[in-house]
């Protein structure tokens, strides 16, 4: 077959985050960068006011020596946590952020393996750091974003932006970086023994931007509501949206997102799998709770029959809908997982694209994205033109390990020569992921390495394409499918854990799964059922830890 040809949109080039806030200095001073709450009143800050605060931050680390020093934060997602962001990138420091969920253990080691010698912090946070000041023996300097005095090394931050107001910037603007050394210190969710630091350099964040807007744009106005730690949300959204000179308004917690929808109505949204099918669940659960589910699946047909004609007026029959998203909305873009197809389908058909890709930290983190105009939610989409791609070993369906090479792979993991060998050769970085190229060179995800169940009769199962079938079942919240194993522990078959949003019998549920797998082939049917009383433990990233499963 051919090669499938995409047209690319048209990006300002960037080089460095200093050239990307020089850009927005001289091309949308008084624009409005960022719109956040602070109670239930909104403020917002224009793009010139708010380089001038970065300035300010980034002039006070100077003064005090830390201009090129590694420094942590932990902390809710916030227009300081940005700030402090946008700062270290700046300068010719080394940013790291800390997931503000991890045990204390966890973050103090995060904190300490890092070679932080400065730290932002939430209040919350401060009791916990001042107990342990004694282990983080490289940390010259606290810095509270709620703090309104300086207490010895305790600072407040509101002290150091006023202090940095006053400084000679140019010791801080005349700051440089070798774009290939490590600039963003990342560490993957996880127990302490599994969490590595990945390293990114400037390189890799600006080319994580720069293709990633070619491949697939964004609007005017968008929602920010992943935490801040995870590179999909602080690359893919916060400096995107940055660099394409939006207006990014902050969510300050997943349980006012619905509520912010409506206040700031934002054209585009992140999120991941998790909360794209909470918003599709919700939405179904109401239309079937007002009893209007056989007339919202006719005006779906004759909305699509309207749309092979050239009519479009999928935001007026759904309108409803689109309120609840503040009417605005036109663009979800979703990454972390593949996503059900029936989930893509359903925001299509009501006239929000719902765009999926795939992404991993260690390429910082974007690798491909669905094409605006040729959007396969069945797939992860096409591959960013900085790099290169190629399936391991492919078996007879053409799956096997996703393997990345070009701009956006990371340096290797901090301090950890043997595990940066182990998925690093040639530059090709080994994903851990499984999947194939279809033939018009869109990713299709099978599922993780780790995670695949290889049957006795060597078949090889990937869970998450089964799971995805179950979690179609309305009274499924969360399930995990492993391989049953015989008396000699040879795994012969399929089971299915299962954690229910109602009550159901194992007997019930089983029929459901039938009726849910009825398209798989015999040997990825499921025999067994197990039904949990609880929910599975998670990540912090809200990904359910496997290895936990009850047996």
């Amino acid at each position: 077959m051919a090669k499938v040809q995409y047209s690319y949109y048209d990006v300002q080039p960037v080089g460095s985050i200093a050239e990307m806030l020089a850009l927005a200095l001289e091309q949308c001073p008084q624009k409005i960068a960022y719109k956040y709450k602070i109670g239930e009143t909104v403020y917002s800050i224009s793009y010139s006011d708010f380089i001038d605060r970065v300035c300010s931050v980034g002039a006070f680390l100077a003064s005090k020596g830390f201009e090129s020093s590694h420094v942590a934060c932990v902390g809710a997602n916030s227009i300081n946590w940005i700030t402090a962001y946008f700062s270290v990138l700046r300068s010719s420091g080394v940013f790291v952020p800390v997931d503000r969920e991890l045990p204390v253990r966890d973050l103090l080691n995060v904190i300490d393996g890092s070679d932080s010698e400065v730290v932002f912090y939430d209040a919350k946070y401060e009791p916990m750091l001042r107990e342990n000041a004694d282990k983080l023996t490289k940390v010259k300097m606290y810095i509270g974003f709620d703090r309104d005095e300086t207490d010895g090394c305790f600072v407040s931050f509101k002290s150091v932006l006023e202090q940095g107001e006053k400084l000679d910037k140019s010791t801080y603007l005349a700051c440089k970086s070798d774009p290939n050394a490590l600039k963003l210190l990342v560490y993957t969710s996880g127990t302490t023994g599994m969490s590595k630091g990945v390293m990114l350099s400037e390189h890799n964040l600006v080319s994580s931007v720069y293709y990633g807007l070619q491949v697939s744009t964004i609007f005017e106005t968008g929602l920010s509501v992943l935490p801040y730690n995870h590179t999909y949300e602080s690359v893919s959204d916060i400096l995107v949206s940055f660099h394409h000179h939006s207006t990014l308004c902050i969510n300050e917690s997943l349980t006012a997102v619905l509520k912010n929808f409506k206040i700031y109505q934002p054209e585009y949204v992140y999120i991941v799998p998790a909360m794209a099918e909470m918003f599709y669940t919700r939405i179904i659960r109401e239309i079937e709770g007002k009893g209007m589910k056989k007339s919202f699946d006719k005006l779906v047909k004759v909305s699509n029959f309207l749309r092979k004609m050239g009519i479009d007026v999928r935001r007026k029959l759904f309108k409803s809908v689109h309120e609840a998203f503040g009417g605005k909305l036109v663009k979800i873009v979703c990454g972390g997982a593949p996503i059900r197809a029936e989930i893509g389908e359903f925001f299509d058909n009501i006239g929000i694209s719902l765009i999926n890709g795939y992404g991993i930290t260690e390429c910082s983190p974007l690798v491909s994205a669905n094409h605006d105009q040729a959007n396969d939610y069945r797939t992860a989409g096409i591959k960013l033109p900085c790099i290169e791609w190629k399936i391991d070993e492919p078996n007879e369906e053409g799956i096997g390990e996703i393997l990345i090479k070009g701009d956006v792979v990371m340096l290797g993991y901090y301090k950890n020569k043997e595990q940066t060998d182990a998925v690093l050769k040639d530059g090709w970085f080994s994903t851990g992921d499984y999947g194939k190229i279809n033939d018009r060179e869109q990713l299709v995800i099978s599922g993780r390495k780790k995670n695949i169940i290889v049957l006795n009769n060597g078949k090889n199962i990937y869970p998450e394409e089964i799971e995805s079938y179950i979690q179609g079942i309305d009274c499924v919240s969360e399930v995990v499918v492993s391989g049953e194993k015989d008396k000699n522990g040879n795994e012969v078959s399929l089971s299915a854990e299962v954690y229910l949003s109602e009550p159901k019998t194992a007997s019930q549920l089983m029929e459901e799964i039938k009726a849910a797998c009825r398209e798989l082939p015999i040997y990825k049917q499921i025999s067994k059922v197990i039904i949990r009383d609880k929910e599975f433990e998670k990540t912090t990233s809200r990904k359910i830890k496997r290895q936990n499963k009850a047996s």
